[in-house]
């Protein structure tokens, strides 16, 4: 599979969830947004391996912070629970405003240190 963009700018957790997992108002309108910019993919079986390209007009941009919102609203419109990830793989990319996305590509996870 290869990588699929999805043209929004990424947020933070931070921006999205506020206290114990309580939606904002910015992440209702970003989840809302994300369910339908993100296509249906074949999820395989079993244990996943999930990468992402994040590209942020800031360098000061966080992108550990953009992975769980994404993550989250991925694993939602794609029907899995997000606790099959065993490997997360990020790249941070800076990019003109206006440009930000996010990239991602979902795999089956194969333990090769083990």
């Amino acid at each position: 599979m290869a990588y699929i963009t999805i043209e929004i700018k990424p947020v933070s957790v931070n921006e999205v969830y506020t206290g114990r997992r309580f939606l904002t108002p910015k992440g209702k309108q970003y989840k809302k947004t994300l369910a339908w910019m993100i296509p249906k993919v074949k999820i395989p079986d079993g244990k996943l391996h999930v990468k992402y390209r994040f590209y942020f007009s800031s360098a000061g941009s966080d992108a550990a912070n953009a992975e769980k919102a994404f993550t989250d609203s991925l694993a939602e419109k794609n029907g899995f629970n997000d606790n099959r990830i065993y490997k997360i793989e990020m790249e941070k990319f800076v990019v003109p405003k206006g440009k930000e996305k996010v990239e991602f590509e979902i795999l089956p996870y194969v333990n090769d240190g083990q």
